[in-house]
């Protein structure tokens, strides 16, 4: 036993691996958060000991006998209202696993420092922290606020309501702190890992030894005889369907004996004991006797292999995507000027903070409620019931808000696995992968290789593209397929074309899955075009400006696939209207320069019909409730359903409660796509509106609608279709410094048609422009000739730390989309989509290198993105 002071009493704890686990585990304070236990490498649990900010997970309790130990839970009340309206104010929160764990180091400098901390210092004592969301510059906008003394006000909205702001300038445009801010700054907001339930047990999974391997035995004696473990399943414990899939059902919760796995993240058993500690010790001891196989992880070479990469899946080629409009080979025959090239982009892990955790309890009347931090509530529930072999009104999945995705919950990661321990035991079972296990098991953003031959005239307008990408898909179908469509369509970016011929192949390997990762096959895509518009602008003798406004698409015009572009591609020149004295600024400066242009669709397109739909009510009491069916993950869902109510009802945003609402029919698929704000919106209007047109009664479920019925598929082969309904535009500007060689700045001007919350979509891009730099520069989750991932540390994916980050500076444009509410555009993945492109360009512009390849490995140009500091 191990005696300590926690939050000013004096606690004493079992045998732990550290101290995380024991407030966590024994002693239920959650504020701390498990990210990467026990590597230390994300900074979520930090904890003050003795007054010093210290990373818990790393702490052995034998170092803490005898001293005082201070989470957020024992912060001074009125310290903690302080740091949560700083970050709530500023936006310095999206998903805010991090959040407490920044909190509590802030505290530790402020104590030390008070006044005296600049942004600067506070950004190289946050070497320790990881943000995927923000990209830190509003964290230390709060930094800043905090440190000057100054009264900090503000409502921010909590999850019952506000707290002193009225409606008015709280509606659409407006500069709305991010709902429940206040408890997610404090760690008190609950994600599934935080959440207990009494009789609970604890699952743990037992991964594959070999990416692609026959598995002859699977030997569970041991682990059954573990201390607390209460059963041990594999594939023969199922009773429904043993494969899921989003789209194709081909991806197996378990391999049985008899079967061969695909890949390292392909499960073999699930241990279910008293702990998790006992869970996880018991895993390790189910013994498997294979016949290991030569793995496939060559995509290029996988296609003509005679082998079959994925078990009891015929051959390795999983989609091909083609379009070709003009006769491209007389287009480049009859160019002043072409250029052919290969470029080649990486595998790349979301690293979101929260791995994925779910929790599944049977209820009394017989139904299985599944809680998950998934983005696709109804596919979790579909798949989950189809595994059980029950009826889907069985099966209630209740959606909580998770600790970052960026598409990499899409398909589901361990929820069969636990949802049937619970449902064979009877008990509730909870089940968290561990990092390692989340690095494994979910998919990747795909490597591709992109080769194109484009042409031009004598003055720089575009004849011809020719693109032909492979794209590297992992095992199983997860969106793969859609996202090698979506690079084949926005192959051209947005520029117009008269002739374009393009194919795009995802094929099946041994390495890891590929599937959904913010921009979704667009970054590919438009890191190869942006190089080759910069490539044929060197040989014109125009600057990369230049050449960007002769082909930017404009209204009427045909783009890519055959879409003829509406008003809303206005946005692209209207971007570039904005960037460009900016631009001429910095190459009068001297400066190294290069520019990016982006186009992303919003909305899945490609003649799906999507339904978005939600419900307004009222209470006696004049509260008015909001319920949606879309995953909050850090984006402001939640918030911007509360903007529409208060604009559309004219109701004090104190009196919005904002709910997910899954246990009615009023889902649209998956959170994805960059369409959650502009479905969502157009729903609740839908149904506020109708609410007012009947008095707004207490009791009344007014149901909304919006729909998107419109769009082609890229290959009904119709003139003129319309692939997709929405468009968001982006021109990123990256200026280099000459003489240190290190970036200055990115100005990211985005088109957003209508900014709902301006402070979130701000958020929104500097967190994209973030990943859009490791993307370019340093980030990466390469395998070996195994299929073995070798980066398998956060700390090792190249990820930059605050320190590294460059000024991000946001600029909003507002060029409404047609047939949009409110002339909302999507803009949770454009931010990142010229980021590459535009670093490329800069860099040319320093050393007159082209490059080809991602990362680019300019690590001098932004910092060493690693390694924390205290």
């Amino acid at each position: 036993m191990t005696e300590f002071t926690l939050n000013g009493k004096l606690v004493e704890v079992g045998e732990h691996a550290n101290l995380l686990a024991a407030l966590r585990e024994e002693l239920d304070i959650t504020s701390p958060k498990d990210g990467c236990s026990p590597s230390g490498q994300c900074g979520c649990c930090t904890v003050l000991v003795d007054g010093k900010a210290l990373i818990s997970c790393s702490v052995s309790l034998a170092r803490v006998a005898g001293k005082s130990v201070t989470t957020l839970e024992g912060f001074d009340p009125e310290e903690r209202e302080r740091f949560a309206r700083a970050f709530s104010s500023t936006g310095a929160l999206q998903c805010g696993f991090c959040t407490p764990g920044i909190v509590v180091r802030l505290k530790a400098l402020l104590d030390k420092k008070g006044a005296e901390l600049t942004r600067e210092d506070a950004a190289r004592h946050l070497g320790a922290h990881l943000c995927r969301c923000t990209g830190y510059a509003k964290i230390l906008d709060a930094v800043e606020l905090l440190a000057s003394g100054a009264p900090i006000g503000g409502g921010a909205v909590r999850s019952s309501g506000a707290d002193g702001r009225g409606s008015s300038g709280s509606g659409l445009g407006a500069r709305v702190p991010k709902y429940e801010s206040l408890e997610l700054a404090l760690g008190d907001r609950a994600y599934v890992d935080d959440l207990r339930v009494p009789g609970m047990l604890h699952g743990a999974l037992r991964l594959a030894d070999h990416a692609r391997a026959d598995v002859l035995a699977i030997h569970t004696a041991a682990a059954l005889a573990a201390p607390g473990v209460e059963a041990v399943f594999t594939a023969a414990d199922v009773p429904g369907a043993l494969r899921v899939g989003i789209i194709e059902t081909d991806w197996p919760v378990f391999i049985p004996v008899g079967g061969r796995t695909s890949y390292l993240g392909d499960v073999l058993a699930l241990v279910v004991a008293r702990s998790v500690a006992e869970a996880r010790a018991a895993a390790k001891l189910v013994e498997v006797d294979y016949r290991p196989l030569r793995p496939i992880t060559d995509s290029v070479a996988a296609l003509e292999d005679a082998e079959d990469a994925v078990w009891q899946l015929d051959g390795n080629v999983l989609s091909r995507s083609s379009y070709h409009r003009g006769d491209v080979d007389a287009a480049l025959a009859g160019s002043a000027h072409t250029v052919h090239e290969v470029f080649q982009t990486q595998r790349v892990e979301h690293a979101f903070l929260e791995p994925e955790s779910t929790l599944a309890v049977p209820e009394a009347d017989g139904r299985l409620r599944v809680y998950s931090g998934g983005q696709g509530t109804w596919d979790d529930r579909n798949q989950i019931a189809s595994v059980l072999g029950i009826a889907e009104d069985r099966v209630v999945v209740e959606q909580v808000s998770n600790g970052g995705a960026f598409g990499g919950k899409e398909d589901m990661a361990n929820q069969a696995q636990a949802a049937l321990g619970a449902f064979l035991l009877g008990r509730p079972v909870k089940c968290t992968l561990s990092r390692e296990e989340s690095f494994l098991l979910h998919p990747k953003r795909h490597p591709i290789r992109l080769e194109y031959w484009a042409g031009c005239d004598s003055r720089g307008v575009l004849t011809a593209i020719r693109a032909r990408m492979v794209g590297d898909s992992g095992p199983y179908a997860s969106v793969g397929m859609k996202v090698l469509e979506r690079a084949a369509g926005h192959a051209s970016g947005p520029y117009t074309v008269p002739a374009i011929d393009v194919e795009s192949v995802a094929v099946r390997t041994n390495n890891s899955v590929c599937g959904a990762f913010r921009g979704f096959g667009a970054n590919q895509a438009q890191f190869a075009m942006e190089g080759v518009m910069d490539r044929l602008a060197e040989k014109v003798g125009i600057s990369g400006l230049e050449i960007r406004r002769l082909n930017a698409i404009r209204p009427g015009c045909v783009w890519g696939p055959g879409q003829e572009m509406d008003d809303g591609s206005r946005g692209v020149l209207a971007c570039l209207d904005a960037v460009a004295p900016i631009y001429e600024a910095a190459v009068a400066a001297g400066k190294a320069v290069g520019l990016g242009l982006g186009i992303k669709n919003a909305g899945l397109g490609n003649g799906l019909e999507e339904i978005a739909e939600a419900v307004v009510s009222f209470d006696e009491a004049g509260g008015v409730e909001v319920r949606h069916c879309w995953t909050e993950m850090g984006q402001g869902i939640h918030t911007v359903a509360l903007q529409v109510a208060a604009e559309e009802l004219g109701v004090d945003p104190a009196r919005v409660r904002v709910v997910v609402d899954t246990t009615r029919e009023i889902g649209a698929g998956q959170t994805t796509g960059s369409r959650g704000t502009m479905l969502g919106a157009g729903a609740i209007a839908d149904a506020c509106r109708k609410a007012l047109g009947d008095g707004c009664k207490p009791g009344v479920d007014y149901k909304g609608e919006f729909r998107v019925d419109w769009t082609n598929s890229l290959y009904e082969g119709i003139e003129n279709p319309v692939i997709h309904s929405a468009f968001s535009y982006a021109a990123q500007l990256v200026v280099i410094d000459r003489d240190t060689s290190r970036i200055e700045k990115v100005v990211a001007v985005h088109d957003v048609g209508r900014a709902v919350n301006p402070m979130l979509c701000e958020g929104q891009i500097e967190g994209a422009v973030h990943m859009g730099l490791g993307y370019a520069l340093s980030e990466e989750f390469p395998t070996d000739d195994e299929g073995r991932p070798t980066h398998m540390t956060l700390r090792s994916l190249g990820i930059l730390r605050a320190k590294d980050v460059p000024l991000i500076e946001p600029l909003l444009v507002e060029v409404p989309q047609p047939r949009s509410p409110y002339g909302i555009k999507g803009m949770g993945e454009i931010g990142l989509v010229p980021t590459a492109g535009a670093v490329a360009a800069a860099l040319h512009d320093l050393d007159g290198e082209w490059r080809v390849t991602l990362p680019m490995r300019s690590a001098a140009v932004v910092g060493s993105a690693s390694g924390p500091e205290d």
